[in-house]
């Protein structure tokens, strides 16, 4: 047990080093922001087709970063705490919190271990969090923990090793920090829709549904183009579940 917490340890310590460097310029990196109205439409599609008529709720941003959809849900009248493990990260989200006026609490904290306690939340939502995770499904259990029945758990991700180059330029997967621990992340390349969907009906959640995101897709592959970008398309996709009654 020592050895493997030492282990885990060193891996949790990776990749907070790179996501703390990575915080200063996170969301002037392509697909951390939306810019254009293409890519406003899509998000504005697969929140309301994850959320139909929930609110206002008690929401957790697991692996918030700098906050992007903390402060997507913010605006919809959510009550939004935002958890991230790299300080840089929560300190970033903080500054636009306070800049923007908004009224979300984030926290530093392992979305492995959560400092909340059960039957939290009605809403638990990650984007791209599971593939950096050395013990992904244990944190689907916590974010089923801190789940109040009838609670929704959603991902955003996507799989990454389908051929496709293996990470741009300054990419996380390519990088030092992430060669590193490589063998370590069992989810690294992302995983397929269906196994995601099976995943979150293996830990008990009900009413699991998905969606391939085909028009954010589609619109960040245009805005590839329209920035001068070599156009780049990876599978991505959200898959939903509710926390049985």
């Amino acid at each position: 047990m020592g050895a493997r917490r030492q282990s885990g340890d060193i891996v949790k310590q990776q990749v907070a080093a790179h996501w703390n460097r990575r915080a200063p310029d996170f969301d002037a990196d392509f697909g951390h922001s939306v810019r254009t109205a293409a890519e406003r439409a899509a998000w504005d599609r697969i929140l309301d087709l994850v959320l139909p008529g929930r609110g206002p709720l008690d929401a957790l941003d697991a692996g918030c970063g700098t906050g992007f959809l903390s402060f997507e849900l913010a605006s919809r009248g959510h009550r939004v705490t935002g958890v991230d493990f790299a300080p840089a990260m929560i300190a970033e989200a903080r500054r636009k919190a306070a800049e923007r006026g908004a009224a979300v609490t984030f926290e530093e904290g392992d979305a492995e271990q959560l400092p909340f306690a059960p039957a939290r939340f009605d809403l638990v939502i990650s984007r791209h969090v599971l593939w950096t995770l050395p013990h992904p499904e244990a944190a689907i259990d916590e974010w089923i923990r801190v789940s109040r029945k009838g609670g929704r758990l959603v991902v955003v991700d996507g799989q990454f090793d389908d051929g496709a180059p293996v990470t741009p330029a300054g990419g996380a997967r390519g990088s030092e920090e992430y060669r590193a621990i490589g063998d370590q992340l069992p989810f690294l390349g992302g995983r397929a829709r269906e196994e995601i969907e099976k995943l979150l009906s293996a830990h008990g959640l009900v009413r699991v549904g998905s969606d391939p995101l085909a028009d954010l897709v589609q619109a960040q592959a245009q805005r590839m183009v329209d920035e001068g970008l070599e156009r780049r398309t990876h599978r991505r996709y959200v898959v939903w579940g509710d926390v049985a009654r």
